[in-house]
């Protein structure tokens, strides 16, 4: 999920150790629709599910489908947790007037933060076929993959919202009465 708040010219977002006004921000969570209520009654109703298909097959002698139940909802239950714990991850993208800033967050409060100057910042969205879509950060050979948690067509929407963002930075339109004739 993105929820980019474009500010030209506000100094709004910025904060004390960057008192250059932002041009662009953009916070990019993963999509969970499945809350920690949710989770625990899909796992109690697979659980359930699991229980019953194993119990017949015991009664039918063939014990060791119980087993097999078992580590299967053992490992359903590890990969649900680890799903729900990636949730809290963040990544933040700002584009200030001098640079460009990637702040990653993980679940575990864990920061990364990773600064590309706007002079020639590019935006790169790579769509090779049969391959997940990656969009990239690029200056001058060094490149930043953003987004790694959103969807194909949200990259795509980010992407034209960074290039619209640079564009209308690079391209300033300056209203200025006295210069209309």
């Amino acid at each position: 999920m993105i929820r980019a708040v474009d500010v030209p010219g506000q100094n709004s977002l910025a904060s004390d150790h960057d008192p250059d006004p932002v041009v662009f921000n953009a916070v990019i969570t993963p999509h969970r629709s499945l809350t920690a209520r949710g989770l625990v009654t899909l796992f109690a109703g697979l659980a359930a599910l699991t229980s019953i298909v194993a119990f017949r097959f015991w009664m039918l002698g063939a014990w060791p489908v119980l087993l097999f139940g078992a580590a299967e909802l053992v490992l359903v239950g590890v990969l649900l947790s680890c799903n729900h714990r990636s949730a809290g991850s963040m990544e933040r993208v700002t584009l200030y007037a001098d640079h460009a800033r990637i702040e990653r967050t993980t679940p575990s409060g864990r920061r990364w933060e990773t600064a590309l100057p706007m002079a020639w910042l590019t935006v790169e969205l790579d769509e090779t076929a049969h391959r997940v879509t990656r969009l990239w950060l690029c200056h001058r050979g060094r490149r930043e993959e953003i987004g790694g948690s959103l969807g194909e067509s949200e990259k795509r929407d980010l992407a034209g919202a960074i290039r619209s963002a640079l564009d209308r930075w690079r391209r300033p339109r300056f209203d200025n009465p006295q210069l209309q004739a």
